[in-house]
């Protein structure tokens, strides 16, 4: 018994460093762009592009990479994922110009791809349903801690080292990881070994989904309604409208759309749709009320904003174990809740509110999606039958960033509605009303979260 509890754990921490690099990654990038963009005698649209790029080839290889999981195997696939994590970070700091680290950057984003899809798989596979929450709170811990540092670890890894260490720090700790998954991630053929690829469905899906995320990325910088954005968007809706023709007439489809006649699955995906729009609408937001509403520099908002993830590292794994004894259903209801409340507390903040308020609406929002997310993480991957254990994964990755992309793009044009009025509180107008708008979207979530069979 103690081996295999020691094995589950080693399995776990292994799990838990592919989550928190994929964080990290994502978070400590940002803040050395404005150091990469003097290194190379770049411009702002072209170093964006570092961050982008990894987005898009992310979000679009997410399902076809957890497809690959169900037919070859979990192991081999994350594994794999990273071996091309640890080359291309090496690549990316040893790129020798702006155009090729933004490439090595979308190679970076196919393992990240590969990890991502399969996590989730490797974890409902390995643990029993009844520590099944608890286990993805512990890793969603991970990821939150990964949040937490990124920005203080990049900038001063930047500061001491150079901007190129932020890249060479994922060598050492992903050769860990290579390791560590070789010895403790249970070796699998993969439920449906033999069945073909849907090489048709991935090319159309991932076309479809990057043209879509680059849509609602740029729709802020380069207008919602101007003819680039307009045009991205109605392609990615005739390319999305193909792959679900595709999906229905093949014989071994990419995506099963028969999962979403499953009232826990489709629930689960679409309330973390709505919990991550709610979040990545509070991160996009708030530096603009503590930096340029507040005057506050940026390490004293990034110790402020340090408030949520630290918060929710603590609340996912409570809710985890509750989920595992009470079912999803309450805690996610009761996650989505918190949110909505943190948010409408931070819809009031003004140019005279208390720092101690902002804090406080900061760890509301913080404990209802920590509440939030591991149950149902849970809830999604138990719905989904074994032999679907990757698609679910990549449906699961797939609803984090598009949330994360539709957030980041409903707060924008909220925001920067209220700055074009050009009055004395257009700014925290704008913010405000941000706010009031994803507080809405979460109240919806508690309804979807209702409908959880479980």
């Amino acid at each position: 018994m103690l081996k295999t509890i020691d094995h589950k754990g080693w399995l776990l921490v292994t799990i838990g460093i592919g989550s928190f690099m994929s964080a990290l990654d994502g978070s400590v990038v940002n803040i050395i762009l404005p150091i990469v963009r003097d290194a190379f005698g770049s411009n702002v649209a072209t170093v964006e592009w570092v961050v982008t790029i990894y987005l898009l080839v992310l979000s679009g290889l997410l399902l076809a990479f957890g497809r690959l999981g169900d037919l070859r195997g979990h192991k081999s696939i994350y594994t794999w994922g990273f071996v091309v994590f640890v080359i291309s970070s090496a690549l990316c700091g040893a790129a020798p110009s702006i155009t090729l680290l933004i490439i090595f950057r979308g190679l970076q984003a196919v393992g990240g791809a590969m990890l991502a899809s399969n996590s989730p798989a490797i974890v409902t596979k390995n643990f029993p349903a009844e520590q099944r929450g608890r286990t993805f709170g512990l890793i969603s811990t991970m990821t939150y801690i990964g949040l937490t540092v990124g920005p203080s670890l990049g900038g001063g890894l930047a500061q001491f080292f150079g901007w190129r260490s932020v890249f060479y720090i994922n060598v050492p700790v992903g050769a860990v990881a290579i390791l560590l998954s070789l010895i403790f991630i249970p070796m699998d053929k993969g439920a449906e070994h033999g069945q073909p690829f849907d090489l048709a469905g991935s090319l159309v899906f991932m076309a479809g989904l990057s043209t879509l995320m680059l849509g609602l990325n740029q729709g802020s910088e380069w207008g919602w309604a101007s003819p680039a954005v307009l045009g991205l968007l109605v392609g990615a809706l005739l390319l999305l409208a193909l792959f679900i023709q595709i999906e229905r007439r093949s014989s071994a489809p990419m995506l099963d759309l028969s999962l979403f006649r499953v009232p826990l699955f489709s629930m689960a995906a679409a309330s973390a749709v709505f919990n991550y729009v709610c979040v990545y609408s509070l991160l996009f937001l708030m530096p603009f009320y503590l930096i340029q509403g507040r005057g506050l520099d940026p390490a004293q908002a990034g110790m402020l904003l340090t408030v949520q993830p630290i918060i929710m590292a603590i609340a996912a794994p409570i809710s985890g174990a509750l989920s595992d004894k009470r079912g999803s259903r309450g805690p996610g209801m009761l996650g989505m809740a918190l949110l909505a409340l943190g948010l409408f507390m931070l819809s009031w903040i003004g140019a005279g509110t208390a720092m101690w308020i902002v804090a406080v609406g900061l760890a509301v929002s913080g404990l209802g999606t920590g509440m939030f997310i591991s149950p149902n993480t849970s809830a999604l991957m138990g719905a989904a039958p074994q032999s679907r254990q990757g698609i679910a994964s990549g449906v699961q990755a797939v609803a984090r960033n598009f949330g994360m992309v539709l957030g980041i793009g409903l707060a924008g044009a909220i925001f920067t509605t209220g700055l074009a009025q050009n009055t004395a509180n257009g700014l925290y107008q704008g913010i405000d009303m941000g706010f009031l708008a994803a507080a809405l979207v979460a109240f919806v979530g508690i309804g979807l979260s209702a409908i959880k069979e479980k």
